[in-house]
């Protein structure tokens, strides 16, 4: 435990060696934590931080503090299974000497490990996780709609038990107002030209109650392209995964020539990080994308629908003008937007039109 001053607070300057965090997925649940860390990593210069995720995450944490350390393990792969968590454990504990394990994900994995840390004699701090207020809030009957706190509010309580309390510290990837190096996302375009718009959009998310009905988005990237048509510098970047998604983007880039699709071309975090920082706007779902816009510094604007704000996963520096949601008495449904909708209709998607969608878009980016 980290050594205290008189007046019961951590001492920040002094270094009394390393704080151990995991947390392995999903994408946006790990986006969450950069803010948390980094202003945990700023509040106590004096300790090394060494966050434990998945490799394919690491470029997420982009300019972190010199005192942070991302280290990826395949704990599908060369780490799989209880023999390979305690040979991660022992390669932690070899490589970096915690002092303290922070659990920022209390599931199956993470509590296996904090049982080997504890073996080992480091304490350790798991995430605590509102499971009945989850429930209550999304319940078809006597739904309890009140908002629970920020997941990034969980996260600091972690800290917090560790003795390590945290004070917002972080303002944005790429340090508030300055801008990304354009030589970073040069393999996807050059740089911004004067006078031109740039919009981004990640129209898919990893659960169906979360996606906006790509019938609808082509209608809202059929607006931009009439824009663009009409004399606007307006160009709009096509943000997704491989596969399906890949394939829905490059057709839409085909039939509007406004459009740059980067879905399936493996340009890297660091590129489209750089790139979503330099937009006038980001359209998104409640995925992870609306996470990484958000802490890459652009304007968001998510489209919400089984999924609500108030189950605590709003993005970092976001409000309610951010969003665009329907008013439905069934709203929400499902933490995630993994249930399938009861009214077997998604109205909380279909009732929101393309048109308030382009104008929201439109004004954000002051076009």
């Amino acid at each position: 435990m980290a050594q205290k001053t008189d007046s019961g607070v951590p001492d920040r300057n002094r270094n009394y060696g390393t704080v151990l965090a995991a947390r392995f997925s999903a994408l946006g649940d790990v986006a969450m934590t950069v803010p948390v860390l980094y202003s945990a990593c700023r509040c106590y210069p004096g300790l090394r931080f060494v966050m434990v995720t998945r490799p394919a995450f690491t470029g997420i944490f982009l300019n972190p503090p010199a005192n942070l350390t991302v280290v990826g393990a395949d704990v599908k792969g060369q780490y799989a299974g209880i023999g390979g968590l305690r040979r991660l454990v022992d390669r932690l504990v070899a490589d970096y000497g915690p002092f303290r394990f922070v659990d920022l994900h209390n599931v199956l994995r993470t509590k296996v490990m904090t049982a080997f840390m504890r073996l080992r004699g480091v304490p350790c701090s798991t995430l605590e996780k509102p499971r009945s207020e989850r429930k209550a809030l999304t319940r078809r009957s006597r739904k309890v709609f009140a908002p629970l706190k920020n997941q990034r509010d969980y996260y600091r309580e972690v800290f917090v038990r560790a003795d390590l309390p945290v004070a917002e510290r972080f303002s944005g990837l790429f340090d508030g107002p300055a801008k990304a190096p354009a030589e970073l996302f040069a393999a996807v375009t050059g740089p911004k030209g004067a006078g031109e718009c740039w919009i981004g959009i990640a129209p898919f998310a990893a659960h169906a109650g979360k996606v906006y009905p790509t019938d609808l988005m082509e209608r809202v990237i059929a607006m931009l392209q009439a824009r663009a048509d009409a004399g606007v510098p307006l160009r709009v970047f096509l943000f997704g995964g491989g596969g399906a998604e890949a394939d829905w983007l490059s057709g839409i880039a085909a039939k509007h020539p406004a459009c740059t699709s980067l879905a399936g071309k493996r340009y890297g975090f660091p590129a489209e990080l750089a790139l979503i920082n330099h937009l006038d706007a980001m359209l998104t779902m409640d995925s992870g994308n609306m996470h990484l816009a958000a802490i890459a510094g652009a304007p968001v604007l998510s489209i919400w629908g089984a999924t609500h704000p108030y189950c605590g996963f709003r993005a970092w520096g976001q409000t309610d003008a951010n969003t665009i949601q329907a008013s439905l008495p069934c709203r929400p449904c499902s933490v995630y937007g993994s249930e399938p909708c009861r009214r077997a209709d998604m109205q909380c998607m279909r009732s929101i039109l393309p048109e308030d969608v382009f104008e929201r878009l439109a004004q954000m980016a002051h076009k």
